[in-house]
């Protein structure tokens, strides 16, 4: 069942991500050549206005195929004989329908479970207590950052043991603010003494909409601040998950949930999109090359030079960037496969 679950989500994200490509692409007058759901061999194909739309064998992924995106083109309709920014919102559409599907899917999560504001009951004993915090107090921001959602104190406390914290809340109408030094408990874990106060709560439309945003941007910062972890090395090998293991977490995320319902199972479905769409959306962006940011800081170079990069260098590039890529995902994958089944 998990296989089938990940196949429909990774689909689902994938085909979101090309549509993005393939629509700005379209906009702009360049000839895409293929437009593909699924996979492998073609199972049934039709020509429509230039373009071969193909329905693939294997049920995932896709792809969105201009002319002269690869090679060096003169032809009126091909990726390279548009103008630069032309061709940099078809670069950059990908990732940014990546966002848009986790905002259409964050509506769905907030409609029907609504959202977790964050107002605290405080620990006695502990920083926030002693600093004059009460219970029914809604947490604004923190070092400066503006909070919505009591995820979000739990993120920040995951990923900053042991930081001190300035935070500002409100109480009555009145804003005030705390600097709060963790306390360790007896297992060495640190903690300013929050607890969420509330359930998640349901509001009207534009609170639903308002909280849809933040559901995003919650995901959006916790994948940032997680990749931020990689880069200073606070986050090891075996705290990354490649497509094997995005497959177990899927599975033992809808068996758990399944306990509840199919409905709350079905949810938790599109929460687990909604975070690999956010990521999927970020990692694309990074300026790496094979990726569409590393393309976007070419097209960028070429915007600022006047003039494009060559296009055998750019390819050699991405190329080699694609099989370091390639051989980070081998290594991933062995790890996923060592951490689950041995």
């Amino acid at each position: 069942m998990s296989i089938i679950l990940a196949l429909i989500i990774f689909g689902l994200i994938v085909i979101v991500h090309e549509l993005g490509h393939f629509l700005l692409a379209k906009k702009n007058g360049i000839t895409v050549t293929e437009f593909s759901v699924g996979m492998g061999p073609r199972l049934l194909s039709r020509e429509w206005g230039g373009t071969l739309y193909s329905l693939k064998a294997f049920p995932f992924g896709g792809s969105c195929m201009m002319v002269g995106e690869e090679e060096e083109s003169d032809e009126a309709g091909s990726f390279g004989s548009k103008s630069v920014w032309a061709r940099i919102s078809v670069v950059a559409a990908g990732p940014i329908f990546n966002f848009l599907l986790g905002f259409v899917l964050s509506l769905i999560l907030v409609s029907c479970l609504g959202y977790d504001r964050s107002v605290i009951n405080v620990t006695p004993g502990y920083p926030a207590a002693e600093a004059g915090m009460q219970d029914g107090d809604e947490i604004i921001r923190m070092n400066g950052s503006r909070v919505y959602l009591y995820r979000e104190i739990t993120l920040f406390n995951n990923l900053h043991q042991g930081e001190k914290l300035e935070v500002t809340y409100r109480r009555d109408g009145e804003t005030r603010t705390a600097v709060l030094m963790p306390r360790a408990d007896e297992s060495g874990w640190y903690y300013y003494g929050f607890s969420a106060a509330q359930p998640r709560t349901h509001g009207g439309v534009l609170q639903t909409l308002k909280y849809s945003f933040a559901e995003v941007r919650y995901w959006l910062k916790a994948t940032v601040d997680s990749l931020a972890m990689l880069f200073r090395g606070r986050v090891g090998l075996n705290d990354m998950s490649g497509p094997v293991g995005i497959v177990n977490a899927i599975g033992q995320t809808y068996e758990a949930n399944l306990v509840d319902g199919i409905y709350y199972a079905a949810l938790s479905m599109v929460m687990m999109s909604v975070l690999l769409t956010v990521n999927l959306g970020v990692v694309n962006l990074l300026p790496l090359p094979a990726l569409d940011g590393g393309r976007l800081v070419f097209l960028f170079l070429e915007a600022i030079r006047g003039k494009a990069i060559p296009q055998e260098k750019e390819s050699m590039v991405h190329f080699v960037g694609f099989m370091l890529l390639m051989g980070l995902m081998v290594v991933i994958l062995f790890n996923d496969v060592r951490n689950i089944f041995f």
